[in-house]
């Protein structure tokens, strides 16, 4: 099978034609990539000097970066020619379905940075919330662990963020 020359400069024009979309969308790639550093850099400084939770800082600066280069594909599949409109509705649909089925571990991981961001009681404190009392071993995304007389309590963050807490021992901060 011979390739004619007619072919060969229909796939020259197309090339051509493309180039420019091609280019511009690896540059929109680039600039994105580039600026997600720098943001995630200057996000790591400032979480550093307001002395937060590491897990804080790692998620929001994760979470930076991801919604920065979903942004960065959209745009470049534009700059590309494709329709992205149902794209972005798909990914709106698929968000809303994953928020739904996820809503608990949603709650408890909001709820997680709530408490970490004000800092109602911290590790060391001696609290009760519904039946429970003991000492606070330790606050993670999901969940805080309090050690009472003989066990240990992993009790979800949402429910520490929206049943009564009393902090009966407060730490010095």
């Amino acid at each position: 099978m011979e390739i004619s020359l007619i072919d060969l400069g229909m796939v020259a024009k197309a090339a051509v034609a493309w180039l420019p979309h091609i280019v511009g969308a690896l540059v929109i790639l680039l600039a994105f990539y580039l600026l997600s550093k720098v943001l995630c850099r200057l996000l790591e400084k400032t979480m550093s000097r307001m002395a937060h939770n590491e897990h804080l800082s790692k998620l929001f600066i994760r979470t930076l970066r991801i919604t920065l280069m979903l942004i960065a594909m959209v745009t470049a599949l534009g700059t590309l020619g494709v329709d992205v409109s149902a794209l972005v509705a798909g990914l709106g649909l698929t968000g809303f379905a994953l928020g739904f089925a996820l809503k608990d571990m949603i709650s408890n991981l909001l709820s997680g940075v709530l408490i970490l961001l004000h800092r109602p009681f911290i590790i060391g404190d001696e609290i009760s919330i519904t039946g429970f009392k003991g000492r606070v071993m330790s606050i993670d995304m999901r969940y805080t662990v309090i050690n009472t007389e003989n066990d240990k309590v992993l009790i979800p963050n949402s429910k520490l963020f929206t049943d009564p807490v009393t902090v009966h021992t407060v730490s010095a901060t």
